[in-house]
Order: C-alpha cells, then sequence, then structure tokens
C-alpha cells in the first residue's frame, strides 16, 4: 500500500521541461523528501555491480531494486541534486557509459519494473515528498495532493539543454561558434524530438498528464515563476 504523507506533490514531464530543477526549488524551500525516479534504473545496475549480481540473474537484480539504499538530497539551489547510494555519494558513477548499458538491462526486466514501483512510493514520508519523473502523477502517486505536469516547446528544451551541456564544459570550442552552434542545437531538437516521440507512444506508462494535473508550459517562464505558481497550487490545496 501507498504510504500516506501530510503532501506529495509530482512533477511530470517531457526532457528539458526544468522538473528537475523544480524539484529540487520545491524540495528545498519546504524541506521534503525528493525522488528522482529517472535514476533509478542507473542505481539498480550499479548497486547490483558494486554486489557483484549476476545481470541475468532477473530475481536477483528485482532484490536489488526492492532493497534499494538510496536518498536524494535537494541541497543548494544551484548546485545540484545529490545522490547516494549505501551512504556513498555516486554522482558521478552514475553517468558512466558502463552504468548507462547496465541500466538498460536492468530496465527491460519486468520483475525489477515492479520492485522499483513500490520502491518510489516507500519515498513517500512526512512531511511530505517531490517525485520527479515521467509517469509520478498517473501510476506511482495516482492520489498526489498536487499533480504537475511541466512542458515547454522543443526549440526551448534544445536550447536549455544546450546552455546546460554548456555550462558543464562538454561542448567543443566548434561546438560554440557559428555553424557549430547550430548544428549542435539542430542535434539536440531531433533527439528531443525523438525522445518525445518514442515516450508518449510506448505502451508501458506512456507519458501523459495525469487527468487532475495541473498543466504549465514553462517556455516563457523562468523557473522561478513555476516554483511560486507550484506553491500557490499547493497552498489552495493544504
Amino acid at each position: 500500500m501507498q504510504n500516506k504523507p501530510t503532501v506529495i506533490i509530482t512533477v511530470d514531464g517531457p526532457g528539458g521541461a526544468g522538473k528537475g530543477t523544480l524539484c529540487q526549488l520545491l524540495a528545498a524551500e519546504l524541506n521534503f523528501a525528493l525522488l528522482d525516479s529517472g535514476a533509478l534504473y542507473r542505481l539498480t545496475a550499479l548497486a547490483a555491480d558494486k554486489q557483484a549480481v549476476d545481470f541475468d540473474n532477473a530475481q536477483a537484480l528485482a532484490t536489488v531494486a526492492a532493497e534499494l539504499d538510496v536518498r536524494f538530497d535537494a541541497g543548494e539551489p544551484g548546485q545540484g541534486v545529490t545522490t547516494w547510494l549505501q551512504g556513498e555519494q555516486v554522482g558521478a558513477e552514475l553517468r558512466t557509459e558502463k552504468t548507462g548499458a547496465q541500466a538498460s538491462v536492468v530496465a527491460a526486466v519486468p520483475a525489477v519494473r515492479e520492485a522499483l514501483l513500490q520502491r518510489q512510493r516507500d519515498f513517500a514520508q512526512s512531511p511530505g515528498l517531490v517525485a520527479d519523473g515521467r509517469d509520478m502523477g498517473t501510476v506511482v502517486f495516482p492520489a498526489a495532493t498536487v499533480k504537475i505536469f511541466l512542458t515547454a516547446g522543443a526549440k526551448e528544451r534544445a536550447m536549455r539543454r544546450y546552455l546546460q551541456l554548456k555550462d558543464k564544459g562538454v561542448l567543443s570550442e566548434k561546438q560554440l561558434q557559428g555553424d557549430g552552434q547550430s548544428g549542435t542545437l539542430a542535434r539536440l531538437l531531433e533527439e528531443i524530438n525523438l525522445r518525445d516521440e518514442r515516450d508518449t507512444n510506448r505502451k508501458t506508462s506512456p507519458l501523459k498528464p495525469a487527468e487532475d494535473a495541473q498543466v504549465i508550459d514553462s517556455t516563457e517562464m523562468s523557473i522561478e515563476e513555476v516554483k511560486d505558481q507550484v506553491l500557490q497550487l499547493l497552498a489552495a490545496r493544504t
């Protein structure tokens, strides 16, 4: 059964809409627990690798998922979420190609998906939870207090992704100038459109707003404006 904390805020939506930043700001301001559901398959894969679990053993992988010892700390705005696995910070390890490849294997195991559904619900605790994902309001927490579906135009999301990569220093000088910049933006836009198509048309948990979700288009909004709107909704419902 789903735990019932004081408040659950779910934030679903496509990549690049600002879900992660919004959830971090909300969790920090409200002193709520934070769930980054998109990281859980990578975390399960990393935990299984650390425990030397056979990736062909579906039941063993499901056990790892069910017992996943993970915590997300919102921290200070602008510094990013800190992820802890078994008491150890694992941010860098989560982004390796090896972990990504193993996560793809893990995500294809039905028993793991079922175990992680309950594991996500276990994040709910008093005084509240902010849950970031793609099916938080439709599948994981259907009785959430406030459901947000955060979106933005594809071109705007491509530009946000470009600026994010720029800030991280992973773009070459060629990609930062002239035709290189326009070409990089075009590639990012294509990737976003392909991912949107895949996510909205998949058979299991397709990306869509919950019937009672508040849809917020952040294309022309700052993240602070979005946060304030969510807090107003929360105040009205509590």
